[in-house]
């Protein structure tokens, strides 16, 4: 009974972000009002306050839920190529550039920028620093089943050399999405390999 209720109160939280974050990308925070989070959520207005307490708690949920889906998205791009490490370098790299060029709440996450929404961006910008730790800990845990013998610390370091990267030409992008991501995989590749034969040629 419990897991049953715990499971429907989980679907009413998101069904109450999911709105605020449409109302959001569409109006901005700082025009998006409690209630009308809660009428397009199809709930009271002490609905949302008794799941969230207040309008920051709900920035603070929205902030998560934006986190946890983006690293989410990266890690299944990785993985959706098998063993091809450009393939799935190449989707990931991709899509988080065309993420952050649709989605003005995971640019803010991702680069930090001032700018937007002044009550929302901490929530967001808090975040920047753990969304990145996350990514990066994704890209090196997939690309070090892909060449185990590699070098552990060369690995980590070419895995943060390309998220790096990807949030550089974020801020300042220079190419189309398509040319971008094809490039600094290409880049990827070559920093993946050389640190798999970094043991052998120590040796």
């Amino acid at each position: 009974m419990n897991e049953v209720r715990d499971a429907g109160r989980q679907r009413l939280r998101d069904q109450i972000v999911v709105a605020a974050r449409t109302l959001t990308v569409d109006r901005g925070w700082d025009s998006v009002r409690m209630g009308a989070v809660a009428t397009a959520a199809g709930v009271s207005r002490q609905t949302v306050y008794n799941e969230f307490g207040s309008k920051a708690g709900l920035a603070e949920a929205l902030a998560r839920r934006e986190v946890d889906q983006f690293v989410a998205d990266v890690r299944a791009a990785l993985v959706a190529h098998g063993t091809d490490v450009r393939a799935g370098a190449y989707a990931a790299i991709r899509h988080t550039l065309a993420e952050a060029a649709a989605n003005p709440l995971i640019k803010a996450i991702l680069t930090s920028a001032r700018g937007g929404s002044d009550e929302l961006l901490p929530f967001l910008t808090t975040r920047s620093g753990l969304v990145l730790t996350e990514a990066n800990g994704a890209l090196l845990d997939w690309v070090a089943t892909l060449v185990p013998g590699a070098d552990r610390a060369a690995l980590r370091f070419a895995a943060d050399s390309v998220v790096r990267l990807v949030v550089s030409h974020i801020v300042l992008p220079g190419a189309s999405v398509e040319q971008t991501a094809r490039a600094l995989a290409d880049l990827a590749v070559h920093l993946f390999t050389r640190a798999a034969i970094i043991p052998h040629s120590a040796g």
